[in-house]
């Protein structure tokens, strides 16, 4: 656990940057310490590996004073993530990966090792480990920045406003592998942010700062629910989606049923079952439904001129949402990526449970924001445009 006494921070002409703080962190929880600029959220976040000397307070890990250790033995311990991503553009991916196992002198075998385990939980090939960081996508290169924090198996991760450079897609992606790595791996993370939605997506509390000290820490439906004073009412946004429908938190609670095929079929089958369903994709499943895949009409037509079979035809690349994500991320992801639909997967995210679409979501976000009542059908008979496509994915 690290636990934050009273702890404060003033620089040289009296300006206190935190203000006498005290949190308590239980062991594989995220945070995120969110605030206005000059809040005091990132002096916080770096007195905790004495990046930033703390003016007086105490923190502890596991019951250990960190003011009392070695501050360069501290900082192996800890793993750090900042914007800027820090990789050192003179050594390889390898090498950037496994730079605090070298300097904790851990053995060449067991380096190896490391490296290709980490680069392969965020999905690039090994032969990148031999690549130079220019070589590399600023997505691709903030990957490495994330896994280099873990190397050297730190069980607490700091992370100072990481995705803050990235465009929407890839930070939304990066976000993604952040939350799934966290809970894969049991780790502590304690993440900067300035943005809500970001804090609402990946955190277990919500730490909100303003002036140094601490308005609101609590679980995000806490505060999306009962914020604790109008300064919290106001940053968080009167218009959040979802934050008014406690009935429906996850996408399990929107979710419809997805249209599917066996991974076996032919394409011919894949026109039949299109036809019958009236729908313009279809997802593809294997054994015990797992998602594989999915086909559109342009891929069938595609994949019947150059007889193909449904397997070689199929689109692989498939973004999905596990059944227990909150559903305004979905409703964030599918404006942001500007997909008409996200398959829902069960908690190993391998099984096809369920379908998120755009359509089904329109009514959601018409109660939420603006209380539009959920009936369809205006005074003058005519059926609203948006809605005709609600049977479709």
């Amino acid at each position: 656990m690290l636990s934050i006494e009273n702890l404060t921070k003033i620089y040289s002409g009296g300006k206190k940057a935190v203000d006498n703080i005290s949190l308590d962190i239980e062991s594989g929880e995220f945070i995120a310490f969110i605030g206005t600029s000059g809040s005091g959220k990132t002096t916080a976040l770096r007195m905790i590996n004495r990046m930033i000397e703390a003016t007086d307070g105490k923190i502890s890990i596991n019951g250990q004073d960190v003011r009392k250790m070695n501050p360069v033995e501290l900082r192996r311990k800890i793993g750090y993530v900042i914007q800027q991503i820090g990789l050192m553009p003179h050594m390889t991916i390898k090498e950037n990966i496994v730079l605090v196992p070298k300097l904790l002198k851990w053995s060449q075998e067991k380096k190896d090792q490391k490296a290709k385990e980490l680069i392969k939980l965020v999905d690039l090939p090994e032969s990148f480990l031999e690549r130079y960081p220019s070589q590399l996508s600023g997505g691709q290169q903030q990957r490495i920045g994330v896994v280099r924090a873990l190397a050297a198996e730190q069980d607490i991760i700091l992370m100072d406003e990481p995705f803050g450079a990235l465009d929407p897609i890839t930070r939304d992606t990066l976000q993604d592998l952040v939350k799934e790595l966290q809970q894969k791996l049991g780790k502590t993370f304690i993440f900067v942010t300035h943005d809500m939605d970001e804090a609402i997506k990946l955190a277990d509390k919500i730490c909100i700062m303003s002036e140094g000290q601490v308005v609101q820490f609590d679980t995000p439906d806490n505060i999306l629910r009962n914020p604790a004073n109008d300064f919290v009412r106001n940053f968080i946004g009167q218009n959040r989606l979802i934050q008014d429908r406690p009935n429906m938190r996850t996408v399990e609670d929107a979710m419809i049923k997805p249209v599917t095929v066996n991974v076996d079929s032919t394409l011919d089958e894949a026109v039949t079952v299109m036809r019958e369903k009236r729908v313009d994709t279809l997802f593809v499943t294997g054994k015990h439904q797992r998602l594989l895949g999915y086909l559109d009409i342009e891929d069938i037509n595609q994949g019947l001129r150059a007889q193909k079979e449904l397997i070689d035809t199929m689109q692989r690349d498939i973004y999905r949402v596990r059944i227990d994500s909150k559903l305004q991320d979905s409703v964030r992801t599918i404006l942001k990526r500007n997909v008409r639909n996200v398959p829902v997967v069960d908690r190993d995210e391998e099984t096809l449970i369920g379908l998120i679409t755009r359509a089904n979501l329109v009514d959601i976000v018409y109660d939420s924001i603006w209380g539009e009542p959920s009936d369809t059908t205006h005074d003058d008979g005519i059926v609203d445009p948006v809605h005709e496509g609600d049977v479709r994915p």
